[in-house]
Formats: C-alpha cells, structure tokens, sequence
C-alpha cells in the first residue's frame, strides 16, 4: 500500500515553528521536520516525548564508578598491593583519596562512549547507512516539514503555503 507525504520546505527557522504550531493545530500528523541545525524549542512544538536520554547517562556512569571501584579495589589491594608514596594498602577505604581521579575519569569515559552509542542505535545510524534525507537543501539553508496526507491534496497544498512553505510537494510513500 502506498500512501501519501507533503514536504513543506521553508527558510526560515522562525517561519518554521510557526508552521509546526499551525500544522498541529489544524491536527495535521507530522512525520518528520528536517533542519540544517538544531532549533531550539522544535521538539516542544512537535509534541515530542521528553527524552530519556539523560537516565541512561546517569546509569552509564554509575556502571563506570562501580567498574572502577571493583578494578582498583582488585589490581591496588587484592591482586598487588604496593606500597607507593607511603600509602598503605591494607584496605580500599585508607586509599580512596588517591582513586578518586580513577573514578572520576572511568565514570565520565563510560558515560561518554555509552551515550554514543546509545544516540546511535537509538537514531538507528548504522556505519554505511544510507541517508534519509528527502532533499539535500535541508543539510545547508532549509527547513522540511514532513506531514501525513488526509483529505484533500489542494485544501493540504494551500494550507501549507499559507503557512509560509517556499515550496510544497506531494510524495508518494512506499
């Protein structure tokens, strides 16, 4: 079954959110909305869920202050104690200041490179994948609104145009 997408482009990112707005408000289903940079306040205007991006960074470096903790507490006290700058090594506790960096840089490394690869599969950007991107004016100087088309194409095209869409097409969605 095919079905039918409009993508709205503008230039201008203010133009843009008032579009989204509209759009919304005229309960049009929009699929995607394609920008050259961020635009502060889309997602909001979108209806976008939060995201839960930040509990998983809290969680990665909690796993990356655990494996430190268990790393050091293994090599430093369990496996070769060492006696380095007068500090003893009878327990992980009496030398904790001198770990506290350790545990601070593993904890900032997982949450770094697990929260990449988390946006990654998350935005499903495989290496080698191909680019979704509908028109490659997006990636410089414009802005693609992509709605869901119900009802009529003329009433849909003129609506989008009122809202200040330079340019409006109908595409058919396999």
């Amino acid at each position: 079954m095919t079905n039918k997408v409009i993508h709205a482009i503008y230039n201008d990112d203010d133009v843009l959110m008032d579009a989204v707005k509209a759009t919304r408000a005229a309960h049009h289903h929009i699929e995607e909305v394609y920008t050259p940079f961020p635009v502060h306040g889309l997602d909001k205007a979108m209806g976008l869920a939060p995201t839960r991006l930040a509990i998983c960074a809290f969680l990665y470096g909690v796993c990356g202050i655990s494996f430190a903790t268990w790393m050091m507490n293994n090599i430093m006290i369990v496996d070769w104690p060492q006696d380095i700058g007068g500090k003893p090594s009878f327990s992980y506790i009496e030398n904790m200041p001198a770990f506290v960096p350790v545990m601070f840089e593993m904890t900032v490394f997982f949450a770094a490179h697990l929260m990449v690869i988390t946006f990654y599969m998350r935005s499903k950007l495989w290496p080698f994948k191909e680019a979704e991107n509908p028109d490659v004016r997006t990636t410089d100087d414009h802005f693609l609104m992509e709605v869901e088309l119900k009802g009529s194409e003329e009433e849909a095209v003129s609506f989008f145009k009122s809202t200040g869409a330079v340019e409006v097409k109908v595409i058919e969605k396999h």
